[in-house]
């Protein structure tokens, strides 16, 4: 792969979300070689339908499916994964799918013991619905027993995010929490630090999702107008515009930036890693737990927890929930009502004395 990667950065610029979805094609090759066959069909239908993340969790999530199947229905006891042939999807009923859905709550892969919460229960049942569907709806099979149970339902929780006084202690932090460091700690301290600051200060200034952020390059931000171009969920670019407070931390950075010496084929990155290639979401992950976690216990902050902290600041700024939403990237207006209008609890209160049942 590295080799492909390689001679295309020779011809032309690959971008982050180009690699991604090559590393996702290739990852879903392999995977569907320890699939039974049939399964190719309904992958390759997808692929104009759907982005190489969500078939690569699909696939993923078909092989539990399967899995189950070989080591919990005595039916199949005899199988291996390629003995499946697809009029196995006829010989099951709806409890053999309800059986599935528990199975989900725990189960064994290999040494590792893994569970579901009620997303990851809701997320496996509906990838399983879309394959039963792709066969019934192409008359592969006569029957559907997907659609006589019962999605799991997802209990709303509350959104968790800094308060403004929160946000100002976190930028501090970054800034000097490491006036008091020496020796190694003190020199990786000021490393990294215009880097992150730039990081949570670009996160928090305009919502941006992490996998928008390390997919960066240098070449996405225009200082004329304050923008940076980032790549949505299913590939949409849009322009997101900044404030100063951005534009002075990532100038800051940017000056830094200037000496580092990129490894072959991460030139165009605008944010690395301390081994000079492009920094990738994790990394990201674990700078926000680091920082955030010295300024507050009670809450567990991630990148998303940063950007729902903007979200949260701009309705409560603007009162505009159009706004919010296309700013946030989101393609239907009303996970941002769900989301942000809901907890509107100022102009709820009004309500209580805007109605007068008499006159005093």
């Amino acid at each position: 792969m590295d080799k492909y990667i390689d001679y295309y950065n020779d011809s032309k610029k690959v971008t982050y979300h180009e690699q991604t979805d090559i590393s996702n094609i290739l990852k879903l090759r392999a995977v569907l070689k320890t699939l039974p066959d049939f399964c190719k069909d309904y992958f390759r239908a997808m692929d104009p339908l759907t982005t190489t993340k969500t078939r690569i969790s699909y696939a993923y999530d078909i092989r539990i499916f399967f899995q189950f199947l070989l080591d919990e229905n005595p039916a199949f006891k005899d199988y291996s994964m390629k003995d499946f042939t697809v009029d196995v999807l006829d010989q099951l009923k709806a409890i053999d799918i309800e059986e599935y859905q528990e199975y989900l709550k725990v189960y064994k892969n290999g040494d590792k013991t893994e569970t579901n919460g009620e997303r990851g229960l809701k997320r496996k049942i509906s990838a399983l619905r879309s394959f039963y569907a792709y066969y019934y709806k192409h008359e592969f099979i006569q029957t559907n027993p997907t659609v006589l149970v019962d999605v799991p339902k997802t209990h709303e929780k509350n959104i968790i995010r800094l308060d403004a006084d929160e946000v100002a202690m976190l930028l501090d932090h970054i800034e000097h929490c490491g006036d008091e460091l020496t020796g190694q700690k003190r020199v990786y301290y000021e490393k990294t630090k215009e880097r992150d600051l730039a990081i949570v200060t670009l996160l928090l200034g305009t919502g941006i999702r992490v996998s928008e952020c390390v997919g960066l390059d240098v070449e996405d931000v225009d200082f004329k107008n304050n923008g940076i171009k980032v790549t949505r969920k299913g590939g949409n670019e849009m322009v997101v515009y900044f404030g100063h407070e951005v534009e002075k931390a990532l100038k800051k950075y940017l000056e830094v930036r200037k000496n580092i010496v990129p490894v072959a084929g991460h030139e165009h990155a605008l944010f690395y890693s301390t081994q000079r290639k492009r920094i990738g979401i994790q990394a990201v992950e674990n700078l926000v737990k680091k920082y955030a976690g010295a300024i507050t216990t009670t809450k567990k902050i991630t990148p998303h927890k940063l950007r729902s902290t903007y979200g949260t600041t701009l309705y409560q700024e603007t009162g505009d929930i159009y706004l919010v939403a296309d700013v946030l990237g989101h393609r239907d207006v009303n996970t941002t009502k769900k989301h942000y209008a809901a907890m509107d609890d100022a102009r709820r209160r009004k309500a209580a004395t805007a109605v007068h049942l008499r006159e005093d």
